[in-house]
Order: structure tokens, then sequence, then C-alpha cells
């Protein structure tokens, strides 16, 4: 009895090593995540950056790596990515696999270290407006002080961030060309503190870290972030509203409804999807374009043009609260309006077509003789003829010629009722009559 009872205890008490030890082994297993950051910047990556942070924040992981090369992008996604790096409780490192320019560099400042591979590039980040130049200088100012507040508040020297978005510092410890941005190289970068290590690869990056043996994760974009950040991009919703506007003028001039119409209507779908799930563009947005159209159709069988105005304005108004960039919707706007009008003018002047659709509400045919129509039947055959006035005539009235009521008027004197009268001139419907003496014989 004694020997089974030591048996007992023995296996249980390699069991409570053994769950000790597997517990102690997955409490010392560190979470990392590893999100990728490329291409253009813009608001479709923000919302799929969002989403990663809330997994990541969710499974508390221990450490976000931004794994980062893109050529920059929109500022104002920038500004949210970086706030949303900046206020997560997680640990992040920006891993930068070959370039982080312009707003690229600016989501690496915000991140707490920076790692680089050896032929890798930081900087260059200077406001470009949508014609590819420089901004103003208010833009300029907000964006030269942003990248100095993402260096300061992670330790490092915010006179290198102002040299990366504001042209003509001196920076004599750099090899670099007057009057141009500062784009640092990794050694540079590690040189003056920008860069915490050069590193060949992802793997070499977490035995940096010595984080090898780590439970990573990879947060991947789905097809539909995929799809939204090209919609979304400032490059592509130009191209969609021309695109938009360009079809729903062909359908215009054409008969029925076709692939032009169909191709427009498609257009408007993708953007308002792209930026819907970019997380831009609310069912709101949507419902008033949705009203704004309504309001254009209405208008064309009500008078007044007050109700075509409000809806102009509402589809306006929506496309501006879809964008989320002032300044780039304006400038697609602009080009899609510019090609919808010179494809108008192509139409009406080259070749001649009028607009099918209004074909049906505006009234294209004259009323001429030829065709049949006649305005006022032309009664020369009265004249000289003789009647009676049926009525007083003052100078207005009626008289019975030939045994028929016709209205006739006077000269302009009275002529009483049963008064013999005769026809001096027909001029379309108006008959002009004068009081015959009854001595004189009445003339056929």
């Amino acid at each position: 009895m004694g020997l089974w009872r030591s048996a007992f205890f023995m296996i249980i008490s390699m069991l409570a090593f053994l769950l000790f030890f597997q517990s102690a082994s997955v409490a010392k297993s560190e979470k990392v995540y590893i999100v990728p950051v490329q291409n253009t910047v813009e608001n479709g990556l923000y919302a799929f950056l969002e989403r990663a942070f809330q997994t990541a924040e969710s499974n508390k992981a221990d450490l976000v790596i931004l794994e980062i090369n893109t050529p920059g992008g929109a500022i104002d996604a920038a500004g949210k990515i970086g706030k949303l790096i900046s206020d997560t409780p997680i640990k992040t490192a920006a891993f930068v696999n070959n370039r982080a320019l312009s707003s690229g560099a600016y989501i690496s400042l915000n991140a707490d270290e920076i790692y680089m591979v050896p032929n890798a590039t930081i900087g260059s980040a200077a406001v470009i407006d949508s014609s590819g130049n420089m901004a103003g200088k208010k833009a300029q100012s907000y964006w030269v002080a942003a990248m100095e507040t993402a260096a300061e508040q992670n330790g490092r020297d915010a006179k290198y961030a102002r040299a990366m978005a504001e042209e003509g510092i001196i920076l004599p410890e750099i090899d670099k060309k007057k009057g141009s941005l500062l784009t640092l190289t990794a050694e540079e970068a590690q040189r003056v503190g920008y860069s915490n290590g050069t590193v060949s690869g992802s793997a070499a990056l977490l035995e940096e870290l010595g984080l090898e043996d780590a439970a990573i994760r990879h947060v991947n974009e789905t097809f539909s972030e995929k799809l939204s950040r090209f919609l979304t991009s400032p490059f592509v919703v130009p191209f969609l509203l021309t695109i938009a506007a360009v079809g729903l003028v062909f359908e215009l001039f054409s008969p029925g409804f076709g692939i032009p119409g169909l191709t427009g209507i498609t257009a408007l779908i993708l953007f308002f999807y792209g930026h819907l799930v970019a997380g831009l563009a609310g069912y709101e947005t949507i419902a008033l374009f949705i009203i704004g159209i309504i309001l254009i159709v209405l208008e064309l069988f009500l008078p007044g043009g007050i109700i075509g105005i409000f809806g102009f304005a509402a589809v306006i108004a929506s496309l501006f609260m879809a964008s989320g960039d002032v300044i780039n919707m304006a400038f697609s706007l602009v080009i899609a309006l510019t090609a919808s009008i010179l494809v108008s003018i192509l139409f009406v002047k080259v070749f001649g077509r009028k607009m099918n659709f209004f074909k049906k509400m505006i009234l294209t045919d004259s009323t001429k003789t030829e065709k049949g129509y006649v305005s006022n039947q032309n009664r020369l055959d009265l004249i000289r003829k003789q009647g009676r006035a049926l009525t007083d005539l003052r100078p207005s009235g009626t008289a019975i010629i030939q045994e028929e009521r016709v209205d006739v008027v006077t000269e302009g004197s009275f002529i009483g009722k049963g008064t013999l009268v005769k026809v001096i001139k027909a001029e379309g419907s108006r008959i002009v009559v004068r009081e015959v003496d009854e001595t004189i014989a009445m003339e056929d």
C-alpha cells in the first residue's frame, strides 16, 4: 500500500512540474506582429493599419514591426497613421526594408525604434501639391513641425527631420547637396541616431531584438482592403470620376441604356465602395449622393431650377465628404467636368448629335404649313359676301354669312342686330364687315 502511495505522489509531482514548465514557457513566449506598410500612403492604408493595431492590442502583443517600403503619399493619411502609432500602448519598431520617403519617413519617425536594411533610405519629406509643386508656406510650416515633433517624442534630433522636410538646411556632418532635401542612408541614419541598427532582413531583426523564439504573426491585407487602397489612391480617384462623367455623357447622346451608362455607374459604385471600406465614407454619404441624383432627375420634370441646384450641390457635397482630401477631390472634379464638357462639344459640333435623353421631353419639330400644320384658317372666300348681324356688333359680334355663324368685327362703328352687313376684309380669323344699305340689292 505504501508503494502505491509513493508512486501516486511521484506521478502527481511530475505532472505538476510539466504543467509549470509549459506555463512558464508559454509566459516567456512573446508575441510579435509584423505589419506591411507598402506602396502609396493613403486613407486605405490607414484603415488597414487601424485593424492591424486593434488585432495586436486585443491579443496583447509585445511588439508591432512595421515593415516599410513606400515612396510616400497623402499627408492627411500619414498624420492619422502617425497618431495611431503614437497612441498604441504596444512597443513599435519601423523596419525600413527599402525606402521610407516623404510621408513614409514621418510614419517611421513615430515608431519607438527604427531599423534599416543596408541599402535602405529614409527622408525627402517635402509637401507636394497635386500639380507636383512645393505646397504653400502654411502647409509646409505645419508639416515641418509635425516631422520635428515625431522625431523629438522618440528621442531623435529634430534638426534632421527638419532637413528632410525643408530645403536649404546645411548639415556639415552629412554629405548633402546644397538646397536639397535630406535623405539618409542606413549608415548615416545609424550615425545620427535615426536608426537603431542595420540588419539584413526580418530574421536578423528578430535576432537583434532577442525575439528569435517569439511567436510571430503576420497581419496581411484582405482582398477588399487591397482593392480599397487602390480605389482611394490619389491617382485613381480622378480616373474613376472622369470615367463616370464621360460614360454618363455618352449615354445621354445614345439611344436607350447601354455600355457607356453602365460603365459610368460602375465607376461611381467603385468610388464609393473603396471609400466605404477605407472608412472615409459612411452610408449617410451614399444616401446624400442618391438624394442628389433624384433631385437632378426631378428637375427635368419640374420647373424652377431650384431643385436641380440642390441636387447638384448634394452630389458634389457627397463626393467631398467621401474623399477625405479636399484638394485632391477638387482637382479630380475639375478633370472630370472638363472631360465631360469636351466630349459634349465633340458630339454636338463634330457629329451633330443631340442628347437622346432630352429628345423625349423637348419638342424639336416645327409646325410648318408644309407639314400640314395650320394655325388659323384664312377666310378669303367670305370677302364681298353679305349676311346679317346675329348680335349687336360693338364693334365685335356674330353674323350669319352664307348660313354660317362667323365671328366678325366692324370698322369701329356700332351695327345693330339684324342689320345687313358685307365682308370687306379677311385677315386670318379676323373678319371685317361693313353695314349695307337695305335699298341696294344683295350681291352673290
